[in-house]
């Protein structure tokens, strides 16, 4: 049967000459679809397509990491129920956020799969071959590690299947992680480590061998996130911005720091980043979704800077308003991927990026990874690293965020884990850090031995009789 294929082709830079140009939506017949490289390359960009936190994609994943987490609330209207339920920890399969999510994985790896299924029966030059092929292999890897985080055990397609081949049972997430290494390690021998500016946002050689590594810490094999950080290390092209703010300001994206970013752009073409106004205040055009914790604004130590990047409170700028306590009903707002009204033409269109994968992130995979191998003097490096960033831009440097020296493995344990939730607060990882970490029984609500994933949604379970559904529900 032939599989028809809905290309939704837009633009990801604010530039025209990015490399997902505007395109008219197609319906393709993938049977007949390759023909020459243009052809691949179209079908690559769509392989791109669920990527942006857009209102297209309905992408509530930050919900999972963050409403769930000791970070935020829900806040908001009530308008979105699922968002309510996942604070509570009430969900269950039919909440409709994990239906969408789920089909925009496979969407995705679909896509992936089909440029991957195809590619070999084309003629095109070796060099722009190994390209596609990188890039198809890292994103298939990226929406299956996607996948794991949230639902654990998943269907492993690797090729496109027939409709009648499609009800397969679940595979263990050790034989997915097994499947997102070996893709991620092949990509990296084919992929690029830069590209130039109207390619900007495509998956690079360094993305690879960083979502290597982040597979590798989810599965706690220590020494290969040592291997892997040490790869994204010596590709020599990462380091930290001198500023903290600027991996999060529009005119400052796609820096040095940005190991795997998500590009979003103000275009009025639905691929904008929605953050942008579902987290933003009701004050300030938003829906006021993921209102901050005080538990969270509590853990910034003394003249942290990273804390008024991160977060607004009493009398401080909020995008050319001075932020009041009735901005939020726990009196915080999240500062991290909004922008002023100047910046944009509507408020669901923002064009701040979601840097996925940071070059910090990759230093505290590596400063965790060498605490659990207990080499604590050497995990002492890279978390300083990161502390001395922020320390230089506090308004007191020479008393602010001292070097963290003891060798204690559970006191430097304490410390890395302090360290990335203030250095990575909002930006989609804390849920699943304090599951991974077998912390997250202190959550309200929170039940262990069930609540470390999430549900299957019943939409597959009916479509699907061969998949079991996670303990508990």
């Amino acid at each position: 049967m032939k599989n028809i294929l809905t290309l939704f082709l837009c633009a990801l830079l604010s530039s025209c000459s990015g490399f997902l140009d505007k395109q008219p939506i197609a319906t393709l017949d993938a049977g007949s679809y390759f023909k020459d490289e243009a052809d691949a390359v179209q079908a690559l960009n769509a392989a791109y397509q669920p990527l942006p936190f857009s209102n297209k994609n309905n992408n509530f994943y930050w919900a999972f990491a963050e409403i769930t987490s000791d970070e935020a609330i829900t806040g908001g209207d009530g308008s979105r129920p699922g968002l309510n339920e996942l604070e509570a920890f009430t969900y269950t399969p039919r909440t409709q956020e994990f239906n969408d999510f789920w089909k925009l994985q496979y969407s995705g790896i679909t896509q992936c799969n089909v440029v991957l299924d195809n590619l070999p029966n084309i003629t095109i030059e070796a060099a722009q071959r190994d390209q596609i092929t990188g890039q198809a292999l890292f994103l298939r890897a990226y929406y299956y590690f996607l996948l794991t985080q949230v639902f654990g055990d998943v269907p492993l397609f690797t090729t496109v299947a027939a409709p009648d081949q499609l009800k397969i049972p679940r595979s263990r997430k050790s034989e997915v992680f097994a499947q997102i290494i070996a893709d991620c390690d092949r990509a990296a021998t084919l992929l690029p480590n830069s590209y130039p500016a109207a390619e900007i946002g495509r998956a690079t050689k360094g993305a690879a061998l960083a979502l290597a590594a982040k597979t590798s810490l989810y599965d706690k094999n220590w020494s290969k996130v040592v291997e892997y950080t040490g790869k994204v290390k010596a590709l020599g092209i990462y380091a930290l911005m001198a500023d903290y703010q600027d991996n999060f300001r529009k005119t400052t994206q796609n820096n040095t720091e940005s190991v795997w970013e998500i590009q979003h752009a103000n275009l009025e073409l639905e691929v904008g980043n929605s953050l942008n106004q579902w987290w933003a205040s009701k004050k300030f055009e938003g829906y006021g979704f993921a209102e901050l914790t005080q538990a969270y604004v509590d853990v910034f130590e003394q003249d942290d800077p990273r804390r008024k990047f991160t977060l607004a409170m009493n009398n401080e700028d909020y995008f050319g308003l001075v932020y009041k306590p009735s901005y939020s009903s726990t009196k915080y707002s999240v500062r991290k991927y909004l922008q002023a009204k100047v910046d944009v033409t509507q408020k669901a269109d923002g064009d701040i990026n979601y840097t996925a994968i940071r070059y910090a992130e990759v230093l505290l995979w590596e400063a965790e990874a060498l605490v659990e191998l207990d080499r604590g003097s050497e995990a002492q490096q890279p978390l300083e690293q990161v502390r001395a960033r922020a320390r230089a831009q506090a308004a007191t440097p020479a008393t602010a965020l001292p070097a963290i020296t003891a060798t204690d493995q559970q006191v430097l344990r304490d410390a890395v884990r302090h360290e990335r939730q203030v250095e990575l607060g909002f930006e989609m990882h804390r849920f699943f850090d304090l599951v991974r970490w077998g912390i997250g029984g202190g959550l309200p609500g929170f039940q262990v031995g069930k609540h470390e994933l999430f549900p299957l949604p019943q939409t597959e379970l009916d479509l699907n009789p061969t998949l079991v559904q996670n303990a508990g529900y």
